[in-house]
């Protein structure tokens, strides 16, 4: 009988205010160039929160193109790492949240940007005007997700067909797929389409393929 493994508890250690985060980087302090987006737009930062020192700006949907386009034009934040859209699945707070990871080449400074985004109105502003990288990020966490990005010049499914009925990165889908949403092509040269590519899982009975042999079980 093999040993069983050991299960290893590690308890949550205290808060520890006073003392300072071991991974903190100096390249994700960014509290100035914060200071700097709640003197110039105020009210358009709804909140900010900091962990290990990465700041984490909480910009209102409204005011997205304008504090980027300071960020860009004017405190050096020319380059946008990623983009990406999240399911909360929240109930007492928006359901999703689209953020940005901006640097400054010039001191290496990084910063985080997030906007939520209601699941009945799932529209936030494209960034592609500013940022040409923000194109296919916008498209991936449109065909992922459903949020529509506003003045997008192309925005067009990424992955799943343009007639494909779902989002795949919504919690509510099923880590299997869902049967005959996305008919495949069959595994044998003459067969049918694959209306369940996990059917296995399912208690059901795979389709074979032509290089198995016949008769016997897959």
């Amino acid at each position: 009988m093999p040993e069983t493994l050991k299960f290893h508890f590690t308890p949550v250690d205290e808060a520890r205010a006073e003392e300072k985060n071991v991974h903190e980087k100096a390249s994700t302090n960014v509290a100035d160039t914060i200071e700097v987006l709640q003197s110039q737009f105020p009210g358009a930062i709804a909140k900010v929160s900091v962990y290990a020192g990465e700041y984490t700006a909480f910009v209102k949907r409204e005011s997205l193109l304008q504090v980027c386009t300071a960020l860009k034009e004017t405190l050096g934040f020319t380059y946008l790492v990623d983009l990406a859209g999240v399911d909360r699945f929240c109930e007492d707070a928006p359901r999703y949240e689209v953020y940005y990871a901006i640097v400054n080449l010039d001191t290496g400074k990084r910063l985080r940007l997030k906007v939520l985004v209601d699941e009945e109105d799932a529209v936030v502003p494209s960034l592609t005007g500013l940022f040409k990288a923000a194109d296919w990020n916008e498209r991936e966490c449109y065909d992922m997700l459903g949020i529509r990005f506003e003045g997008h010049p192309d925005l067009r499914r990424m992955y799943m067909p343009e007639d494909f009925a779902y989002h795949p990165q919504r919690k509510e889908f099923p880590l299997l797929g869902i049967p005959g949403s996305l008919p495949l092509p069959p595994r044998v040269p003459e067969g049918e389409l694959t209306m369940d590519p996990f059917a296995a899982a399912r208690s059901g009975s795979p389709a074979k393929s032509y290089q198995e042999p016949k008769g016997e079980d897959a």
